[in-house]
């Protein structure tokens, strides 16, 4: 074969990844829509904003916020897994959908790892357990004792929720018996909380804080692997007692399977430099949650460990849901 018939099956070879790498380097071409899978005014929607106006700012195309509620959060993210994965449609996974519902939900029309492609883990949401000021504990370790002493009841704002999955993996770690009570929502279990007709709830520290300072709740710990920035003196429950205990409910940017390499990295490197921005940490510190950032390969790994973790929660707790 001559020298000019290899240099053009070469060319002709390289043309395609050529002409993938212009199309990578030129993302985004058209508007990008971003799935909200609840409805308008959550965490979850409001974060989609706060990261679809940075991209928007940096990458100057218009992201289109469409929010398809339903079943837990899993009909959005189940419309994103069926979309092209081409870039130009993103979904706010959360914990609760992508992390809890595989072992919840017995017909989930999607997989968690194999339907979708990692982008960016966006923020996580602390979580705290609080306790009726009447019940005698003012520490992890007190509540334990009270829990194996007396027995205790906790609120939830449903069965499966993660209020009820923080609880029952407390349970199971001290070996206790607290009564579960199931509520439609977490504000009226904090309102039986707080009246003394339950003796503790696992909550979004933002919900619990302002009944703190009324004297109406007391928080004793963080569920998560460490202390959080805007509440440095309340510890966590694996520094307080229990060293392997952690919950920490997170919400991240996901995309459908096979999204290219490319148009990742540069979506997570946009994302991760929008929330460090001054206005984002502002906004994210308001709603008391932490900004996460990192790979797209951590975040993967992050919901790869949180479904084992959830899994072995509501196997041993018995949990059953339909959608």
């Amino acid at each position: 074969m001559s020298r000019v018939t290899w240099c053009t099956w070469g060319l002709m070879a390289l043309l395609p990844l050529l002409s993938w790498g212009v199309q990578a380097q030129g993302y985004p071409v058209k508007p990008i829509r971003f799935i909200v899978p609840f409805a308008p005014g959550g965490p979850n929607d409001l974060l989609a904003r706060l990261v679809g106006q940075k991209i928007t700012e940096q990458l100057r195309q218009p992201v289109i916020v469409e929010n398809r509620g339903g079943a837990g959060g899993t009909v959005g993210l189940d419309a994103a897994a069926k979309s092209p994965g081409d870039g130009y449609t993103l979904s706010m996974g959360g914990s609760s959908n992508m992390a809890v519902a595989p072992s919840l939900y017995a017909k989930l029309p999607y997989d968690s790892v194999r339907d979708f492609t990692s982008v960016i883990n966006v923020a996580h949401v602390p979580y705290a357990v609080a306790v009726n000021p009447t019940v005698p504990a003012k520490t992890v370790k007190e509540l334990i004792a009270a829990a194996r002493a007396k027995g205790l009841s906790y609120g939830s704002s449903g069965t499966g929720s993660m209020s009820s999955l923080a609880a029952e993996l407390f349970k199971a770690t001290i070996k206790a018996d607290i009564v579960h009570v199931p509520y439609k929502g977490t504000a009226p279990a904090l309102t039986d909380v707080m009246s003394g007709q339950i003796d503790m709830m696992f909550a979004d520290l933002a919900v619990i804080q302002p009944h703190v300072g009324s004297g109406k709740l007391r928080v004793l710990a963080l569920c998560g692997s460490k202390r959080i920035a805007s509440a440095p003196s309340i510890p966590t429950i694996a520094e307080s007692a229990l060293k392997d205990y952690v919950i920490e409910p997170w919400f991240g940017v996901v995309g459908p399977a096979h999204v290219p390499r490319d148009t990742v990295t540069r979506l997570n490197q946009v994302i991760a430099a929008g929330l460090k921005a001054p206005d984002v940490q502002q906004r994210l510190a308001s709603l008391g949650y932490e900004a996460i950032g990192g790979s797209a390969e951590q975040f993967s790994a992050t919901i790869k460990a949180d479904i084992a973790a959830y899994a072995r929660i509501i196997r041993a707790a018995g949990i059953k849901a339909d959608l």
